[in-house]
């Protein structure tokens, strides 16, 4: 929730903030008028009137988060946004070809990051793995076009 009860010698009231589409929308509800405060009741009406634009403002939000998903999970180049190739240097010395994942995790609300062997689970394993998770913690159906032209944007493996 973004609303947000303002109290200070410039404004009483209401404020709704919400980025959608990266654009800010901020408005504000006042509880003063005539230059004095609203009672209890009137109080109420204008909460229940920035909860309710807060709410719209959400549903907005969410409507072009998923619009926009599939741009988001793609580089300009076609690759996954969040997954790598790299050769990962062991303690002995050797170098371990990996797909590593590191992206904001919308289960979890925190930064994931895993990788998966080349050497262990084959190329092919290993990319499908890193998909899956990629999907799990971005919250993918395995049944959709987007898990499709994920799966099939792997990274050319050196």
């Amino acid at each position: 929730m973004s609303v947000k009860l303002i109290d200070n010698e410039a404004f009483y009231g209401f404020r709704v903030r919400r980025t959608v589409n990266g654009r800010l929308y901020q408005e504000y509800f006042s509880l003063k008028k005539n230059g004095k405060r609203m009672g209890p009741r009137q109080l109420k009406v204008v909460e229940k009137q920035a909860l309710m634009r807060d709410d719209e403002l959400e549903q907005e939000q969410v409507k072009s988060k998923l619009r926009r998903k599939a741009d988001l999970c793609f580089n300009m180049d076609g690759t996954v946004k969040g997954i790598s190739f790299l050769l990962k240097r062991e303690k002995s010395g050797n170098l371990t070809p990996i797909f590593q994942i590191g992206i904001a995790s919308e289960l979890e609300n925190k930064i994931v990051c895993t990788s998966f062997s080349l050497n262990a689970h084959g190329k092919d394993g290993a990319w499908r793995k890193a998909v899956e998770t990629f999907a799990k913690h971005k919250s993918i159906r395995k049944n959709t076009k987007l898990y499709k032209k994920l799966i099939g944007s792997m990274p050319a493996v050196k």
